[in-house]
């Protein structure tokens, strides 16, 4: 039989967000749409002098049980479900009194705002489980062919300019609206069924596990929501969004305080997730200067004003324009030194900044207005990371993170130099620095303070060259570190040529036999990791 889009003659809202439900009910209302409400929805719309039908009057059963009974009645689901070109759906509806509903409005109970606050509770978060919401959603987002359904504030403007202009919704806008629908509701799902493994040590949820003996699931799900539409994209020319997990841990970037300073964009959130992963994992206090998504300085030492100024000075060209992290609170002498005219700084991440800081890094320096100043009062907990994704064409890469320490326990000393003390220290943060960088990744290390890197070069050697390029006079007495093992002795050669005294890399290569050598040969110390670093 021929569909044809039914008038909207009655509406049934039920919300939990009212925002715009005024302006919308108002709208319909002046477009000859009778209203029928449960709960707050009515109570919401009476106040403001909306004439509306209370649901319980229409069904004949009261709300009960604290409002967990409101909208699961037949008269209900009835009116919502009938195919209004079948002379039988039609027939049975009429004869127990049941009306049409062309127009559904819903939106569910704030479940993940719910579970995101501090010290909530199990009972709290189950009564924010919405169970007649998302029932009424999926029977109005099934009968699309007739019924049209709002589930988002943000639908009602499309919605009411049809009714508006010809007291009917296209079936193009309803169709379109029933995927928005159907996806609001599986999202939702995902959330609670994450919490709820959550509850029992987190993971996957239960029936999305891996089968015994295979360590990753036949389905995942991700639940994501839109916290923010970017300015664009990598590039003006693309638009962008970030989405957060419902879960996301207190660590992560995502529950970091913007303090200050214009949106942040998708490339400064890019930078500003790699300085917080990268300066968390090296001692304190420490700084750390990203650019382009690797770190072109980093340093440690015995406050955190000197180590900002060790980790500017690591490559203070490349660090024009650059984003910072730090793992101890910014303090005055810290933002003395960037306030400086010759500096610029897109963006820094800390644990928090002293009054004093604020003030200078908000007044002070020619880009005072747009610096962003984000706080994260938990900082050195790391976010809970255990899986990655990367999109490819069709699909996704799933991966477990490379976010552990390694056990230095395990490292080998495989030349007849020993690294001494202050080596180690060096070769350490040269460690921690190297795993952020872009492969093939080389960092150099000279007390405590990074003074080349070279990145995502096709030749390892190439990453060599430019690291020591970066370095100059720097690299004599400097120590080396490789993401990954080198294939060839070359680089131990030019390392050695330009004053490197110690490297730690992975090993593992067919030829470490003449990188070893190619060491000893120079009296360099070399350690092996047993471990690669790639980042792709």
């Amino acid at each position: 039989m021929a569909i044809t889009s039914p008038k909207i003659e009655r509406a049934l809202v039920s919300v939990s967000d009212k925002t715009g439900l005024l302006e919308f009910s108002q709208g319909l209302v002046a477009a000859g749409v009778e209203i029928y409400a449960s709960g707050g929805s009515r109570k919401h719309l009476e106040e403001a002098g909306v004439p509306v039908r209370e649901v319980a009057a229409y069904t004949g059963f009261p709300e009960m049980m604290d409002g967990r009974i409101k909208t699961l009645h037949p008269k209900i689901h009835g009116g919502i479900l009938c195919r209004r070109n079948n002379p039988a759906d039609m027939a049975a509806i009429a004869g127990q009194g049941i009306v049409p509903f062309e127009l559904v409005v819903v939106n569910l109970y704030p479940f993940r705002e719910t579970v995101a606050k501090p010290g909530v509770t199990v009972d709290e978060a189950i009564e924010n489980i919405d169970i007649g919401g998302p029932t009424l959603i999926r029977a109005a987002a099934k009968n699309h062919a007739f019924v049209t359904i709002a589930c988002s504030p943000d639908q009602y403007g499309a919605i009411l300019q049809q009714v508006r202009s010809g007291g009917v919704t296209s079936p193009e806008l309803r169709r379109e609206l029933a995927g928005a629908a159907f996806a609001h509701t599986a999202s939702y799902d995902t959330a609670i069924a994450y919490y709820f493994a959550e509850l029992h040590g987190g993971g996957q949820p239960s029936g999305l596990q891996a089968p015994a003996g295979d360590e990753f699931p036949e389905t995942v799900q991700v639940s994501l929501r839109r916290s923010a539409t970017l300015r664009y994209g990598e590039n003006p020319h693309q638009t962008a969004a970030v989405y957060a997990a419902s879960d996301a841990a207190a660590g992560s970037l995502l529950r970091a305080k913007q303090l200050h300073g214009k949106e942040l964009s998708y490339n400064n959130l890019l930078d500003l997730d790699s300085a917080l992963a990268m300066v968390r994992s090296l001692p304190m206090p420490s700084v750390v200067v990203v650019k382009h998504n690797n770190p072109c300085g980093a340093a440690g030492a015995e406050t955190i004003g000197e180590a900002v100024e060790r980790a500017w000075n690591g490559d203070p060209v490349s660090a024009f324009g650059s984003v910072l992290g730090f793992n101890e609170p910014v303090d005055a002498v810290a933002a003395e030194f960037l306030a400086d005219e010759n500096r610029f700084v897109e963006a820094i991440v800390a644990p928090e900044f002293s009054p004093e800081a604020f003030q200078i890094l908000t007044t002070k320096p020619k880009w005072k207005a747009n610096v962003r100043l984000l706080s994260l009062e938990q900082m050195m907990v790391p976010a809970r990371s255990e899986r990655e994704f990367r999109q490819v064409s069709g699909g996704m890469l799933y991966q477990t993170a490379d976010n552990q320490r390694d056990d230095d326990a395990l490292w080998q000393a495989v030349t007849d130099a020993k690294a001494t003390k202050e080596q180690e220290i060096d070769l350490r943060l040269a460690w921690s620095v190297c795993r952020h960088v872009k492969s093939n990744a080389i960092v150099l290390v000279k007390d405590l303070m990074v003074v080349g890197v070279g990145a995502g070069q096709m030749s390892r050697v190439d990453s060599v060259e430019i690291a020591i390029k970066k370095a100059g006079d720097r690299s004599r007495g400097s120590v080396l570190a490789s993401d990954a093992f080198f294939p060839f002795a070359d680089s131990i050669h030019r390392a050695a040529e330009a004053g490197v005294t110690a490297v730690i890399q992975p090993g593992g290569s067919r030829r470490d036999e003449e990188v070893i050598a190619a060491c000893n040969q120079h009296g360099m110390a070399m350690i092996f990791t047993g471990h690669r670093h790639f980042r792709h």
